[in-house]
């Protein structure tokens, strides 16, 4: 009926008059105008099911400004047009679209050739995807972000042929995959690509009924987000279940939606409540006392004595204990080793009337996160940092401070020009770490030579690698395991006759740490939402905060102490940085010029260059023990 095409053309040209008032281009974009030929390659792909919503414009100009950018019709309700249009929609309503379109795919957006009226009349009619034969459009490799993500788009599809599911980052089609026990790498079961297809259809149609759209996020971000919570299988999760879970996840949809979501706080001011006399006298603060002490669970993934690591978070958890005797009540965990076992502690902890939680690995994040979810009136915390995670609040501290001052105390006493770093796990800020380090040893002796070696890797001997090349001085690991004492950790050097002389160490005083976030719970000055809920909250405390500190062995001569204290002394007021001015990388490269400001928090966390000083380079994957693994899945920058 012609009534139907009038309410379409009305549709249509309020589209129309939306685009052209925001000053943007009111018809059908033409892919002949947006991609040259001899940019790309084709590819037959073959008869597919596509979105609807995937449907961008048209191959060639044709008959494109029949058609607002949303495919409703603007031509007069008199026309021929208007006469076929109605004719192919009252057909459709009875029999369906039986004959298929015929489509370019580019960059996953879909451009049609033949059968714009089809994908009009099946917009209209609210269908949600439409049969065509496809062929691929496929761009020339690049470093830009969107052609990385299309490429790893085509690896999925070649395993696993869907075209509904899109993503906004790197990694979250194998991370997808590993929800549904796949890779990217061999080709999915049938039945495994139908349990993800069916997965994401009920996971969409509950996402879009409660308002999914308004977030500036795919669905295939937020559908990742929900399978890291609770998993697929969504054949089997109640309707109403489904839309409470989407519910209590919202915040954390906004978050992985935003690209710049996640809020590095360097100072503890910075999440201080701002309070004047009025706010003070309305706001009600919690009082606590030996009668009704705070308590605080601290969740540990084995016990303090068999890790350095974890011991110094105990050492901080006794500090607690101590500092406020009995107004702040600790507990701690020592087997939380698996998400079962982790959410079994908490659940006690919870239980017993925890109000802060510590998780103190990465390791440990994806369960913090559920429960953080779970139990929204207690305040989580996981020792890490750059997680986009609004439930959950990282701390961790700006070690690479440390390593910058005992890289410059390393340049003044080598003997040989040849200095070497053993690193951990290459997650965020690690490779800061062994920069700064570099850069300090640079300052004090430009023609030293680091030699990078990382414990974390499979079947290799540091040890021997660090004689093979002639290195007596080395940056080692940064806590001795209390059952296993050892003097390699720190700066140490090892003399001729074989024994170890320690030169300085770096200091994480986890007490200091967390009594700046429990004051802040005592004094009422914690605040719950300081930066309107939008961001993941980081805390990446330094030196200037009193967290982190290099401690001097007592046998260094007095110009050292000297020397050390009055670069620390600079760090603390802001008036130098390891990564100020020219900086250079292994090529030699240059990453910045002489006299450029230093570089934005985000770049120091996720770097993946080494500086010109460095021989060594970063692991794979592959290459790492299972521990190191687990921690770059939540907290890495390095990929296969």
């Amino acid at each position: 009926m012609i009534d139907d095409y009038i309410k379409a053309e009305k549709k249509g040209e309020r589209t129309f008059r939306r685009d052209t008032g925001r000053g943007k281009y009111p018809y059908l974009p033409v892919l002949d105008e947006i991609v040259s030929q001899t940019d790309v390659s084709e590819e037959h792909v073959g008869l597919v099911e596509v979105p609807i919503e995937s449907i961008r414009g048209t191959k060639t100009k044709g008959r494109t400004e029949a058609f607002a950018s949303d495919f409703m019709p603007i031509l007069d309700p008199s026309s021929e047009f208007a006469m076929k249009w109605t004719k192919l929609y009252d057909s459709a309503k009875v029999d369906g679209i039986r004959e298929p379109i015929k489509a370019y795919e580019y960059m996953r957006s879909f451009y049609v050739q033949e059968g714009n009226k089809r994908v009009s009349v099946s917009a209209f009619l609210g269908v949600q995807t439409v049969l065509a034969d496809v062929t691929r459009l496929v761009p020339k490799r690049t470093d830009d972000i969107e052609n990385r993500i299309y490429f790893e788009f085509l690896d999925f599809y070649r395993v696993a042929p869907l075209y509904d599911i899109s993503f906004s980052e790197e990694g979250r089609y194998e991370k997808l995959a590993s929800f549904y026990g796949q890779n990217l790498k061999k080709v999915w079961p049938r039945e495994k690509l139908e349990d993800l297809r069916t997965d994401f259809n009920i996971f969409r149609k509950a996402f879009k009924k409660d308002g999914g759209d308004r977030l500036d996020m795919t669905t295939g971000d937020a559908f990742l987000v929900y399978l890291r919570f609770y998993g697929p299988d969504l054949m089997n999760v109640d309707e109403s279940l489904l839309h409470d879970r989407i519910k209590k996840l919202w915040d954390e949809f906004v978050v992985s939606g935003d690209s710049d979501s996640v809020e590095i706080v360097e100072h503890p001011q910075e999440v201080e409540k701002q309070s004047n006399v009025i706010t003070s006298f309305l706001t009600r603060r919690p009082s606590y006392s030996k009668k009704n002490p705070l308590k605080v669970a601290f969740m540990y993934e084995r016990a303090p004595e068999t890790s350095g690591w974890i011991y110094g978070h105990e050492l901080g958890r006794n500090y607690i204990e101590q500092k406020y005797d009995g107004t702040v009540i600790t507990k701690k965990f020592d087997d939380c080793a698996t998400d079962e076992i982790l959410r079994k502690r908490i659940d006690e902890a919870v239980k017993d009337g925890a109000e802060l939680i510590f998780t103190v690995s990465p390791i440990q994040m994806n369960e913090t996160l559920k429960s953080a979810v779970h139990f929204p009136e207690v305040k989580f915390f996981n020792c890490s940092v750059n997680l986009q995670q609004n439930a959950v609040r990282t701390y961790y501290g700006r070690m690479y401070e440390a390593k910058f001052l005992m890289g410059f105390l390393a340049g003044t006493r080598n003997r040989n020009h040849r200095i070497g770093y053993l690193a951990s796990y290459p997650i965020f800020g690690a490779v800061s770490e062994i920069n700064a380090f570099a850069i300090g040893v640079s300052m004090a002796d430009p023609d030293a030579e680091i030699f990078l070696a990382w414990s974390s890797v499979k079947d290799f001997d540091w040890k021997q690698y660090f004689k093979e090349m002639d290195v007596d001085l080395i940056s080692g690991q940064d806590f001795i395991k209390p059952k296993e004492a050892s003097r390699e950790y720190g700066l140490y050097r090892i003399n001729d006759d074989g024994s170890i002389s320690n030169l300085a160490f770096p200091l994480w005083d986890w007490g200091k740490y967390y009594e700046l976030i429990i004051k802040q719970i005592l004094d009422g000055t914690w605040d719950d939402d300081p930066v309107d809920g939008t961001k993941a909250l980081n805390y990446w405390w330094g030196i200037s905060s009193g967290v982190i500190d290099v401690i001097l062995s007592p046998h260094l001569p007095y110009q050292s102490y000297k020397l050390i204290d009055l670069i620390k002394q600079a760090m603390e007021r802001n008036e130098l940085n390891p990564f100020y001015g020219e900086i250079w990388e292994q090529g030699p490269k240059k990453v910045k010029g002489f006299g450029t400001p230093k570089l934005s928090n985000e770049e120091i966390l996720t770097m993946t260059w080494l500086n010109d000083n460095i021989f060594g380079c970063l692991p794979i994957e592959s290459e790492l023990n299972h521990e190191a693994k687990a921690a770059v899945e939540v907290s890495g920058t390095l990929e296969e």
